[in-house]
């Protein structure tokens, strides 16, 4: 992949000696070689503002030299890359999928749970913990007797993401309450508690996830397949072959008939598509062997 600016300034206003075109060049290639996302020419400003705190608190006076930063401490490329990834999220969001999950996916795994079945499942790309809370809430059903019994089954959630500071606020499990306002009524009463301008998820839906800094590129360590994997919105900021070779790897995390949700304006295609059947919008079923 190669990048290029070609404008004199990679920010009008900012001294080229501070943020040339060559350094967001650099800061493009580092990124897209780590962890897939493309920054197109566009994203000039973007990285200038989401980088200019770091290069001033480092001390690193360009970003000239705060790229050089990148490459020789991972402790910091890591604080960059979190810095650089868009981590806008809502609960419910595309709620067509959760309402999908519900009457269509969720009996079966309920009655997996009754069977005494593990059920895994996967939120790839998780940024602050709004998608899967709003899984598991959906998962765990308006009943919170029988959510509890099925939190007190072989129910597991991962939810991952590249970002650490998403990652410790999704743990933290505490929202401003009109955030939650598109979730059901009825889920919100069974699984959280408000408290004036905040809600808190329960105890019980938070014991059946957890949370892990992951590269979607590298190293996935999960020994297990999964009954569902949600990813949305995540691989509209990789190319092509990057999207492919993650949808290949999504369907061998999948068992057989299990489910892959992503974004709405996301699709899959490349090679594992054949794999897959589309049965509603952007929500594909792995197709038996």
């Amino acid at each position: 992949m190669t990048q290029g600016v070609a404008l004199k300034d990679a920010v009008p206003g900012v001294s080229p000696e501070i943020y040339s075109p060559a350094d967001f060049s650099a800061v493009a290639e580092i990124v897209y070689s780590r962890v897939g996302i493309v920054l197109p020419e566009g994203k000039a400003l973007l990285v200038y503002s989401r980088l200019a705190p770091l290069v001033r608190q480092t001390g690193a006076v360009t970003f000239a030299n705060y790229v050089e930063r990148m490459r020789s401490d991972d402790e910091e490329l890591n604080r960059a890359l979190a810095a650089l990834t868009t981590n806008h999220t809502f609960f419910y969001r595309e709620a067509h999928h959760f309402e999908h999950f519900e009457s269509q996916v969720r009996p079966s795994l309920v009655g997996q749970l009754n069977r005494r079945q593990p059920v895994r499942i996967w939120s790839a790309g998780c940024s602050s913990g709004e998608e899967v809370y709003s899984l598991i809430m959906t998962m765990l059903g308006p009943d919170r007797m029988a959510g509890q019994s099925l939190a007190r089954a072989d129910l597991r959630f991962l939810a991952s993401d590249i970002a650490p500071h998403a990652i410790a606020k999704a743990e933290g499990a505490i929202y401003a309450t009109k955030d939650l306002k598109p979730v059901p009524g009825d889920l919100r009463q069974a699984w959280t508690a408000e408290t004036g301008d905040q809600t808190t998820i329960s105890q019980t839906a938070r014991s059946v996830v957890r949370f892990r800094s992951l590269n979607l590129l590298g190293d996935w360590p999960m020994a297990g397949k999964f009954d569902v994997i949600f990813c949305r919105n995540v691989m509209i900021y990789f190319d092509v072959p990057t999207k492919e070779r993650l949808v290949a790897r999504f369907c061998e995390a999948l068992k057989p008939e299990g489910h892959l949700y992503i974004g709405h304006s996301e699709r899959v295609t490349g090679p594992a598509s054949e794999h897959f059947q589309l049965v509603g919008p952007t929500t594909y079923r792995r197709r038996l062997p």
